[in-house]
Parts: C-alpha cells; sequence; structure tokens
C-alpha cells in the first residue's frame, strides 16, 4: 500500500463515473474531499453516456486504459454490461457478474465491487446499533441488478438472514439466486407481496425513488414498525419508501452510508490510501444540504442522525 506522507502529497490521481444519468451524483465530492484529507490532488470526472452498446463500452473502458486513470467507478445501467469487457475480475465480483469499480493496474483493466463491501459496513453498524436481536432474520431484496446482486451477497453469509429476491425481470432474480450457491437461504418471489409477506427487513436495490421519481417500489400497507427498511437511493436522502417506513415506526436506513462506505473502499484501491470517512461524510452533508430539503425531511435527517 502506498505510503501516506511527503511523497504522497505530490500525488495527482484522475479517477470517473460510468453511467446515466449521474449529474446529481456525490462522488466526485466524495473523493476529491478524501484525497485532499490524504495530501494528494483528485479530480473525478463524470463519465455520462446513455444507451451504450458493448462497442462503445469497450471504447470508453480503452480510453480510461488509455489516458492516465486511476480507474473509474460504474454505476446503473451497466454494472453488469461492463464485466466481459474487462482483463480480470476479483473473486466475489466475478461470483457476482457485476462491477462497479474499474481499477488500472500495469494497463490491465480490473474490476471490483464496493457496493457489497460498503453495504456490509454499513449494515453491520445499523444492526450493532440497534442490538443483536434487532437483526433481521428473513430480508425482501427488491431488484436483482448490478446493486441488488452486491447486497444479496453481502447479506448471504453465515448466521446471515433468510433472503427473498424479487425482480420485475424474474429471470435476473433467478439467476442471482443460483450465483449465491447452495448454502446461501434464498429464494425467489414471484411478487412484491410474496417477498414481503413474513419478513422483517426490507432492501430497495432499484432506482425507484430517485428524483424526480417519487414512487415507492413497497406498497405503504406491506410496511411495519417491525420492519429494518434500506434504501440505496440518496437522492432525495429521503425517498418516498423511506418516509413512510419513518411515519409508521420502521428502523430506516438512507444510501448515505452505503454511498460513503462504497466509496471509502474504492478510494483504498484507486489510490492505495486509507481514505478520510470524515473527510467524505462532511463532504457528502455539504452536497446534501444545497439541494432543497422539505421540512419534513430534515426533521426526519435530524430524527435519524440522533439516534
Amino acid at each position: 500500500m502506498a505510503r501516506q506522507g511527503a511523497d504522497a502529497r505530490t500525488r495527482r490521481v484522475l479517477i470517473g463515473l460510468l453511467g446515466a444519468p449521474i449529474a446529481s451524483s456525490a462522488s466526485p465530492a466524495l473523493h476529491e474531499a478524501a484525497a485532499r484529507a490524504a495530501g494528494i490532488e483528485a479530480f473525478y470526472h463524470l463519465i455520462e453516456v446513455a444507451g451504450a452498446d458493448k462497442a462503445r463500452l469497450r471504447a470508453i473502458l480503452d480510453g480510461v486504459r488509455q489516458v492516465g486513470f486511476a480507474g473509474i467507478n460504474v454505476t446503473f445501467p451497466y454494472k453488469e454490461a461492463v464485466v466481459e469487457l474487462l482483463d480480470d475480475l476479483a473473486p466475489v465480483a466475478k461470483a457476482m457478474g457485476a462491477v462497479n469499480t474499474v481499477v488500472v493496474r500495469d494497463g490491465r483493466l480490473i474490476g471490483h465491487n464496493t457496493d457489497t463491501t460498503g453495504f456490509r459496513t454499513a449494515y453491520d453498524r445499523l444492526i450493532a446499533a440497534s442490538g443483536p436481536k434487532a437483526a433481521p432474520a428473513t430480508v425482501a431484496v427488491i431488484g436483482a441488478g448490478g446493486v441488488g446482486r452486491a447486497i444479496a451477497f453481502a447479506l448471504a453469509h453465515k448466521g446471515g438472514p433468510r433472503l427473498r429476491l424479487f425482480d420485475q425481470d424474474r429471470a435476473k432474480a433467478e439467476d442471482l439466486a443460483g450465483r449465491l450457491g447452495r448454502s446461501a437461504r434464498v429464494a425467489v418471489a414471484g411478487s412484491i407481496e410474496a417477498a414481503l409477506d413474513g419478513t422483517d427487513g426490507i432492501v430497495n436495490a432499484t432506482p425507484l425513488g430517485m428524483a424526480p421519481d417519487n414512487r415507492s417500489p413497497v406498497p405503504a400497507a406491506l410496511i411495519s414498525a417491525g420492519h429494518v427498511v434500506v434504501d440505496v437511493v440518496y437522492s432525495p436522502l429521503f425517498t418516498p419508501l423511506l418516509t413512510e417506513a419513518h411515519r409508521r415506526g420502521a428502523r430506516i436506513m438512507t444510501g448515505r452510508d452505503l454511498v460513503i462506505h462504497q466509496a471509502l473502499d474504492g478510494f483504498r484501491l484507486f489510490t492505495g490510501l486509507e481514505g478520510s470517512e470524515s473527510a467524505m461524510s462532511g463532504a457528502f452533508d455539504r452536497v446534501m444540504a444545497a439541494r432543497a430539503t422539505s421540512p419534513l425531511t430534515a426533521s426526519i435527517h435530524a430524527e435519524t442522525k440522533a439516534g
């Protein structure tokens, strides 16, 4: 791992994000803040390309390889599409078939998935703050795309909860269940209602609720005070799903913690340096504070930070 200190202060790092739409991404602020705290300089470039086919993605990745990027993050809708275009994959990324972090090493593109490690850190902290008895026994994961795969892999460990997977494309949910392996306690549900039946945990791993979309992936009547409800969407921070879950007394986790912890793990891969969690957290909070918030959102945010 690179040494932080006098040598690190002269370093300049080029990083990016590939996806669409990404104009509202907080990633540039997080990585650039972590770089300043580490004594280096980072330039985080948004590569917003909609509707890219395999040929165009290959060309973009070749550009990343050639022009001096330390690496890029990958988000919707390309986390699965880039997998076959990379030179190598970390074991977990290979197993799940989804990548959110591509690191350039000696001209080779190596795929990783820090959504998995980032979610695991954030989720474990949530449960630890509530006590071990608060850990859900059965969790419904809504969405089996790139981030849904990462979250399912994060939860499907020994002693972890039973999983119910639901995706509008049932084949994607079945593929994910197969990738988790025989040791995982997982079932594929045919509807949201079936997925949530008897669960005490809900994770939204779809873009539903991301501004300007004001839909929730879960009907309000299916949410109870006994649920732990997680939403990966962070713009807005308090999505329609989380707002309703809070109203019903459920314990909630916003997308804030996932985005910060996956970014910390990505920063380490890009630079070889440990990122500052406080620097990233502060940068994220400044980004969100600059966006319009309703009185209800402010109230929920205050309650969530307090407890």
